[in-house]
Parts: C-alpha cells; structure tokens; sequence
C-alpha cells in the first residue's frame, strides 16, 4: 500500500509542479506539460509491476494510439478562449471533443491492430 502512495504522491508532485510553473511562466508550463512523464512514470511503474516486454509494448503502441484524439482539445480551447468564451465552457467543449474523439478511437482500434 505504501507503494501505491508513493506513486501518487510523486504523480500528484508533478502535476502541481506544472500548473505552478505554468501560472508564472506558460509557454514553460505548456512545454513540460508536454512531455510524456506522467506516461513514463506509468511505465516505469508498471515495468516495476510486471517486467513483461509484450505488456510493455502494447501499452506504449495504444498510449500513442490514444494521445492522437486528446491533442485537438489543446487547440479548441484557445481557439474559443480568444473568441471570449467563458473559460468552463471552453473546456467542457474540450473534453466533450475529446471524449467523442476517444470514442472514434476506440472504434477504429480493432482496424489498427489495438486490443483491450
């Protein structure tokens, strides 16, 4: 259990960490919130858990599968932030997109190879 803490409160660390660094430098924030740690903590984690190279490599084939629909969310949302949408319902709208998104995603998974 204590194992599970520590994953959290390190992944909970770095999202904070972001969003601080984010408030006072955002092109910054935006970089780092770029990169891929939290996905290679998931990896590290779950090679820690079950050090199974075919594992390992279905789940960063579908992490990169599954990135694809999230990545038009970041581009509505200053899209309607800069038509003065209220900032909520910017991204309500993003994550309605993102979900639909998600959805095709999962649809079109079989045709490109992924399992769940």
């Amino acid at each position: 259990m204590i194992y599970f803490w520590l994953k959290a409160l390190l992944s909970g660390v770095i999202i904070a960490l972001v969003s601080e660094i984010a408030r006072r430098f955002p092109g910054l924030g935006g970089l780092i919130a770029s990169l891929p740690l939290i996905s290679v903590l998931g990896m590290v984690w779950l090679w820690r858990d079950n050090p199974d190279a075919g594992t390992m490599a279905a789940h960063s084939y579908a992490t990169f599968w599954f990135v694809l629909p999230s990545l038009p969310m970041f581009l509505l949302i200053p899209f309607l932030l800069h038509r003065d949408w209220n900032f909520w319902a910017a991204l309500a709208s993003g994550c309605v997109l993102t979900v639909t998104l998600y959805a095709g995603m999962i649809r079109l998974a079989p045709r490109i190879g992924l399992e769940f």
